[in-house]
């Protein structure tokens, strides 16, 4: 099974995480990705050469999309390129209580972009950064593998 493409806010919340620190790059194909409230860690596997992931976040996991621990893994590797000013617009977001709180990822952009913009980043330069890492991300079919409970 071929990982779905995810919801255009996870492009940020990967962004963020990179900014933050909380990527750990195991070796070439694994990572620790810790949220962004700092209680969990998930795993992540990525081989770009077989085209195959894991991650053990809830997106990934349970439904089956390209979550945002892959996605700022692939900014780690730089399969996907990462812009390091929108980045730093996002870090330190509490993005778990957002998603909680609004309940609507559509809401949850529009207060991440009110912060970046308050940080010094314009709503349509990160509109056009997430459809050019979107369409990046198109490019790359990773099949859903079963490693990450393992690593």
């Amino acid at each position: 099974m071929y990982l779905k493409m995810p919801p255009k806010i996870k492009i940020l919340e990967a962004a963020g995480a990179v900014a933050d620190g909380r990527i750990k790059k195991l070796d070439d194909k694994v990572f620790k990705v810790v949220s962004s409230e700092g209680d969990r860690v998930y795993n992540v596997y990525v081989d770009l050469d077989k085209k195959e992931a894991c991650s053990t976040d809830n997106g990934t996991t349970y439904r089956n999309y390209v979550g945002y621990p892959i996605i700022s893994s692939l900014f780690i590797l730089g399969t996907l390129p990462y812009d390091a000013l929108i980045g730093k617009s996002l870090a330190n977001i509490d993005w778990r209580h957002l998603n909680e709180t609004l309940k609507n990822y559509a809401l949850v952009e529009k207060k991440v972009k009110e912060i970046a913009r308050d940080r010094g980043v314009a709503p349509e330069s990160i509109d056009k950064y997430v459809n050019e890492v979107y369409t990046q991300l198109k490019k790359i079919k990773l099949s859903k593998v079963d490693k990450c409970s393992n690593l």
